[in-house]
């Protein structure tokens, strides 16, 4: 008997990969055009592109919409579930970071943040002994 997917199955089906986190990534600021994603994502072949965008439209993260119809040229935008990724983009950011300096940083104060879980009913951070989540 197959095992039931679990969140972060269904969340790693549905990113795929590397190129497609870093296609993700480069929509957040806004809509995109292929050649603008080619230049944002560095090293991605043409071909890797146009397949990370399938895909991810395919899993209702990205929208592609024509910006002219001759010859026909498609921008890409994130959905509302597709720009809720801006989250996990900032907690692997900051786990990916070498220094403080890489962290996203407080506008206000220029000090680096640091992720932490907020239980919002008892309005506190929470620390991963006090919290369940199955991973697999």
């Amino acid at each position: 008997m197959p095992r039931q997917s679990t969140p972060l199955q269904r969340a790693a089906d549905a990113i795929g990969d590397k190129w497609a986190l870093l296609v993700v990534a480069a929509l957040l600021g806004g809509p995109g055009r292929f050649k603008d994603l080619q230049a944002m994502v560095p090293g991605i072949a043409t071909n890797v592109l146009t397949k990370r965008l399938r895909h991810l439209e395919q899993f209702g993260l990205v929208v592609s919409r024509p910006y002219t119809h001759r010859p026909p040229r498609m921008e890409y935008v994130l959905t509302e579930r597709g720009r809720e990724l801006a989250g996990a983009l900032r907690l692997l950011t900051a786990w990916g970071s070498s220094t403080p300096k890489d962290h996203p940083q407080h506008q206000a104060c220029g000090t680096a943040m640091e992720p932490r879980w907020h239980c919002p009913t008892c309005d506190r951070i929470v620390d991963e002994g006090e919290s369940e989540l199955t991973y697999l």
